[in-house]
């Protein structure tokens, strides 16, 4: 056919002025592929002509797709500060700059510089960690399912291990108890009811083949009205007595006593860990404010034992998450909470938060948008049902359109009684200026 004559040869395309400055590997490789498709269609008669004009503008946009980052910044404006599908917790630019010194650097990583022989990964952030929580021993693996499925896995291995039915939670993702139970080798005893479980419970339960006495934080639900369950300590008393593990999965920890009230009926971590308990784990990237990674702390003999186990060379984390974590840990103990973003977002208080508002508002076209109260939520899996003041700017105008265009822009934000919100206690304030800009081009 004619047509597939038109069809010009790869080499003299991608020769051409056009694509100058382009990787010619990577070009090859695009330009066949359009090629293809183009004589694929002349083929089948759905074209009639050789656009090659139109044919480099096509490798071009496919060139420039391909090597642009998946991963992209987005403006949060829920009001969730824990948001899961957008990273949870964030890190703060001068952690992450004190961090760099060492992830773009050789590093003592692995090297004991003082005897001048392989050295251990965790110390680096172990001696910080101790000092803050004031606890034994602490590891690090790289998320907190980790940390469950490791702990039982060298403890449980075929013996059982108690849990309330109350506490057997699925998280997101699909993460259930029960099934990463089953996948570590160890045999789940459940007790009480849905609503109820006593201590009695878990004594009637204790058998030869007990190993552990386990409670689940509930995460992302909670029991209300006609429900009972065993305090920590309870546990902790009762598996002392018959020589078991005691293992508290919390899944968030926090350190600092959150504002709101919301520390009722949530422990911090200082409380829970001054009573020496065997073993708790919880994420990095939850209310602690950090990297991912699950936190396990507790007494270190048992620490020592889950450092034998094979899985953990899986399971470990690399030299970025410890640097970042260990830059966390110090701005903890030098209380610098405003270089936490999670701390700094959540301690905003009202005052400060309608002063930004009103100064957003007051750069906006058009009365287009109107400042309100409002309440939010932490997310993540932390604080369930527990809600607390926020602010937010209403943007007039149908509220589904209103979040398709600013969702386009990268603003993520909410709907809430048909109102369309962009809740100010999660934008960066690095980020108002832009917020402003895309407002004002989308109400225009």
């Amino acid at each position: 056919m004619e047509l597939l004559k038109q069809i010009p040869q790869i080499d003299k395309l991608i020769s051409d002025e056009f694509f100058k400055g382009l990787t010619p590997s990577l070009l090859t490789t695009l330009a066949r592929t359009h090629i293809d498709i183009l004589r694929e269609n002349i083929l089948a008669n759905k074209v009639d002509t050789v656009d090659v004009t139109a044919l480099k503008n096509q490798i071009k946009e496919s060139y420039e797709k391909l090597l642009s980052p998946s991963l992209k910044p987005l403006i949060n404006a829920t009001g969730v500060i824990l948001h899961t599908n957008m990273g949870r917790s964030l890190v703060s630019k001068e952690i992450l700059e004190n961090a760099s010194k060492v992830i773009c650097n050789y590093s003592n990583l692995e090297y004991n510089q003082e005897k001048g022989c392989r050295g251990e990964r965790y110390e680096h952030v172990s001696k910080h960690m101790k000092t803050l929580l004031d606890v034994e021993d602490i590891l690090v693996v790289n998320n907190n399912a980790s940390a469950v499925f490791l702990i039982l896995n060298t403890f449980a291995k075929e013996k059982e291990v108690v849990v309330s039915r109350g506490e057997l939670v699925e998280i997101g993702g699909s993460f259930r108890i029960p099934d990463v139970m089953r996948q570590s080798g160890a045999v789940l005893h459940e007790v009480g009811a849905t609503n109820k479980t006593k201590l009695h419970d878990y004594a009637s339960a204790i058998n030869e083949d007990t190993t552990m006495l386990m409670k689940v934080h509930q995460s992302n639900f909670t029991i209300e009205g006609f429900s009972e369950d065993v305090d920590f300590n309870e546990i902790q008393t009762l598996a002392d007595t018959h020589n078991l593990i005691d293992y508290y999965d919390l899944g968030s920890g926090y350190v600092v006593p959150l504002p709101y009230n919301l520390s009722h009926k949530e422990i911090p971590l200082p409380e829970i860990l001054k009573h020496s308990p065997s073993l708790i784990s919880f994420s990095g990237d939850k209310l602690f404010g950090s990297v991912q990674a699950g936190i396990i702390a507790g007494k270190k003999e048992l620490i020592d034992r889950l450092k034998k186990n094979q899985l953990l060379r899986m399971l470990r984390v690399d030299k970025i998450t410890l640097s970042i974590l260990e830059e966390t840990i110090k701005a903890y103990l030098e209380e610098r909470y405003e270089l936490i973003p999670t701390l700094k977002m959540l301690f905003s208080n009202e005052e400060a938060l309608i002063k930004r508002a009103n100064i957003m508002q007051a750069n906006i076209k058009r009365d287009s948008c109107k400042v309100i109260a409002c309440m939010t939520v932490m997310g993540g899996g932390t604080l369930p049902n527990r809600e607390f003041p926020s602010v937010a700017l209403h943007i007039k105008g149908k509220a589904s359109a209103l979040e398709r265009a600013f969702r386009r822009k990268g603003v993520i934000g909410r709907i809430e009684e048909e109102k369309f919100l962009l809740d100010i206690r999660t934008v960066l304030e690095e980020s108002e200026e832009t917020l402003i800009e895309i407002i004002n081009e989308i109400v225009a």
